[in-house]
């Protein structure tokens, strides 16, 4: 009885056993946070102008670069040890949360050269805060994933925007500067930095001490550099067009670029929702059933290009409506309008990312990720000098679609994918609501988007490009369908 007893309460069943209830709770937040969030983003563009925003969204695409060194691999580190032997929780967060000190000093440093010679030397100050206060948040606040306790994560979330959305709402009805926003932002993860201290020590998820475990901390450093390579690899897949960008032309022309990519990016989260439900169970079939894996890698490559698709033609169409819905700057619409091709090869990335860490190639991610980030950086050195942020939106899609063609084809190593059989009819059904969007291109977006999703509903169904199984897995994703 002891020995079942001792069987039930491993890590391991812990976090299974509340695994569904914890990706429900996470990702609402999740949902919740992302749609104020672009609703802040939209006040704070409209308040500072392309110039302010510009600058404002510089400093955040440095500190995103630069948050790497603060870091080092560490944190993901710390949250698959603590997942394995939660009892040592104590030693390793005394240990980081010391060490932690001496790399945030040496990325300060770097973080203040770069703003210096962008001309945001006024910004060092808030921008360090932020710098340091976001490293030690996402440190503590992955206590809670290591114990399965994300209950106190999505706390945390809402929290963090609701402090943000009041201090920007505070902040542009006062007439602040860029300075006060983002000492706002850095205000947010000052809260969680808070929140999490007191969380670990009330609910006696940890006990918090001091110390500092030498052998422990340059132990992990080599162990984390693996992923601190692949963050570093993904920060500059994602925001290196910025400072390039930067170096060629005005804080406004970086502000334009980056109000057309805040719609792009926020649409992140739905393929990264399906492929949190998915990648657990390809990782599980390419132990168990190779026939299977083949089966699921197909049907979900083919649920994300069903969800990507109709947000490419429809937001390439429709750019000028949906620009007046999120009131870009006028100059931002033709680069939404070229960004909306990226948007279904990011969700197709999911599908050949999930696959490469499901059959332990996760070597190949990082090839795919560097053949990316080389594409990225060669070709907006090539092209913005001449065209500027209109080459940043083009090469944007090109960067997605070189991750596109480079995971199919490490995937294919172990399973290949008939992209084309899988997906004719969704492509189709696509390219109908386009046609039938385009005369509609000039109307309201209120008028012109359910006219095209009744259009592509009924062209997938007159072509019977979708299966229940499949829409299940959408509505899994979301927390809405039946059990796998």
């Amino acid at each position: 009885m002891h020995t079942i007893v001792r069987t039930l309460s491993t890590p391991a069943t812990q976090l299974g056993s509340r695994a569904v209830v914890n990706t429900t709770l996470v990702l609402a937040a999740r949902v919740v946070s992302r749609l104020v969030a672009l609703v802040m983003v939209i006040v704070l563009a409209r308040h500072l102008g392309d110039d302010g925003y510009g600058r404002y969204t510089t400093l955040i695409a440095y500190s995103a670069l630069v948050s790497v060194i603060a870091d080092l691999g560490l944190s993901p580190l710390y949250t698959r040890e603590t997942a394995r032997q939660p009892g040592r929780l104590p030693d390793y967060l005394a240990t980081l949360l010391s060490g932690k000190v001496l790399l945030a000093a040496a990325a300060t440093v770097i973080f203040a050269v770069a703003l210096a010679v962008s001309g945001l030397g006024g910004l060092v100050a808030p921008g360090a805060a932020l710098l340091v206060l976001t490293t030690y948040a996402n440190l503590l606040r992955n206590t809670f994933y290591a114990l399965g306790r994300l209950e106190f994560e999505a706390i945390a979330i809402l929290a963090e925007i609701a402090i943000q959305a009041g201090l920007i709402l505070a902040g542009a009805r006062t007439g602040k500067g860029v300075s006060f926003f983002v000492w706002a932002y850095a205000a947010s993860f000052g809260f969680t930095c808070l929140y999490s201290l007191t969380v670990i020590t009330v609910f006696r998820l940890g006990r918090l001490r001091l110390g500092f475990d030498r052998a422990l901390f340059f132990g992990w450093l080599r162990l984390g550099f693996p992923f601190a390579l692949g963050a570093f690899l993904t920060n500059l897949y994602f925001r290196a067009d910025v400072p390039i960008l930067l170096a060629f032309r005005p804080f406004h022309e970086v502000g334009w670029y980056q109000f057309a990519y805040k719609p792009f990016e926020s649409l992140q989260f739905v393929p990264l929702a399906v492929q949190a439900v998915v990648y657990p169970l390809l990782g599980v079939y390419f132990r168990q059933s190779r026939a299977r894996l083949g089966v699921a890698y197909a049907r979900f490559f083919k649920v994300l290009v069903l969800l990507g698709w109709p947000l490419t033609v429809g937001t390439f169409v429709l750019a000028a409506p949906v620009g007046r819905l999120f009131q870009l700057f006028p100059e931002s619409i033709p680069s939404l309008r070229i960004l909306a091709l990226a948007i279904v090869f990011l969700f197709a990335n999911s599908a050949f990312t999930a696959m490469l860490y499901a059959v332990d190639r996760q070597d190949l991610f990082a090839w795919a990720t560097g053949i990316a980030v080389v594409v990225n950086v060669g070709l907006n050195l090539a092209f913005i000098p001449s065209y500027g942020y209109l080459a940043a939106s083009a090469i944007t899609v090109v960067t997605e679609a070189a991750f596109s063609v480079a995971g199919w084809f490490f995937v294919a190593r172990t399973e290949r994918l008939p992209w084309l059989r899988v997906t004719w009819r969704t492509l189709l059904a696509g390219l109908v609501m386009g046609a039938v969007l385009y005369p509609l291109s000039r109307r309201a977006i209120y008028v012109s988007a359910p006219v095209g999703l009744v259009a592509y509903s009924t062209s997938l169904w007159v072509l019977r490009a979708v299966r229940r199984e499949e829409l299940d897995l959408v509505l899994r994703g979301f927390g809405l369908g039946r059990p796998a």
